[in-house]
């Protein structure tokens, strides 16, 4: 049980063996979450620092959760409430937190890249827990294994991604994960939002929603990233409703069971509607809960302990 990779700093170059190890292993953890006491003694003596540069609800609360359910010690960094509003760079401040003997880092923030450069000034494990437009590989991990579950393999399996491609860094790692495991993917959105050139890291693109949905067996519905966008990528949210948005209409025209997902949080009524976000087909509570199991298995896996689950 041991991953080839120190660091989980995106999907990219991942190996199909390390995502398999990684999935496994949160089959076993889910197993544990559902027992009476769902805790293990795991990484007991383990501290874990969460470093978060931006706002998260779902990230930060599953990797809190999965660090307590494996007994580590965590901390929580906040830049709103830290020497960084002094003025600190990122280099003092992780260098300062390593010093009081931590063994691995969470980290979010809004400069792709950020992960990459702690694990330049630091010797503890870096996990990626989204940074900029460019990776948030547990994300994609998590969709991995709620579509895994569902369907029994990913090999084969039609994966449309639609909305905001190009700012969305759960797209971005969805596509190397997916692909690495054998899966095809489309993605759809506005020309605006389809990043160029995407064909090459071996995907399809539409722009058309229904042609998505008639050949995808499940959507990963992206929110539009309205903070990380320039004004003008498209006329407004009604005529992205109007065009891109996931309706119970357009899915009962293609007449088929389609599985719906989305990383959260939903904007209701603008890229995926309430009936269809609550809807029997819909995995996205069911992705919430494998959420802590995938991050108690990354957790486990780069934390160099020797354990079976």
């Amino acid at each position: 049980m041991s991953l080839s990779i120190k660091h989980l700093l995106g999907l990219e170059g991942v190996s199909r063996e390390d995502i398999t190890l990684i999935l496994d292993t949160a089959v076993s953890f889910k197993e544990i979450l559902s027992r009476e006491i769902p805790k293990v003694p795991t990484l007991r003596g383990k501290t874990v620092v969460n470093l978060f540069y931006e706002n998260s609800t779902r990230t930060r609360i599953s990797f809190e959760l999965a660090e307590k359910r494996l007994s580590a010690d965590s901390v929580n960094f906040s830049s709103s409430t830290s020497s960084v509003k002094k003025g600190e760079t990122l280099r003092d401040t992780i260098r300062n937190i390593e010093a009081m003997n931590i063994d691995m880092v969470v980290v979010r923030h809004a400069a792709a890249g950020v992960p990459l450069f702690l694990t330049k000034c630091v010797d503890a494990a870096i996990i990626n827990a989204g940074d900029g437009m460019h990776e948030h590989p547990t994300q994609a991990l998590l969709d991995m294994m709620s579509l895994r579950e569902k369907f029994g393999s990913l090999e084969g399996l039609k994966v449309a991604i639609v909305g905001d491609i190009t700012h969305g860094r759960v797209a971005t790692s969805n596509i190397f994960g997916l692909l690495t495991m054998g899966a095809q993917v489309m993605v759809c959105g506005p020309k605006t939002l389809i990043p160029r050139d995407i064909e090459k890291l071996g995907v399809q693109v539409t722009y058309n929603v229904n042609e998505a949905i008639e050949w995808a067996d499940a959507l990963n519905v992206l929110r539009i990233q309205l903070e990380r966008q320039d004004a003008g990528l498209f006329p407004s949210i009604r005529e992205y409703h109007t065009e891109f948005g996931i309706t119970r209409e357009r899915l009962e025209r293609a007449k088929k069971d389609i599985t719906i997902m989305h990383p959260g949080p939903i904007n209701r009524g603008v890229e995926l509607d309430s009936d269809v976000a609550d809807s029997e087909h819909s995995l996205i509570l069911q992705q919430v809960t494998n959420g802590v199991a995938v991050r108690m298995a990354v957790l486990l896996l780069l934390s160099g302990v020797e354990a079976s689950v």
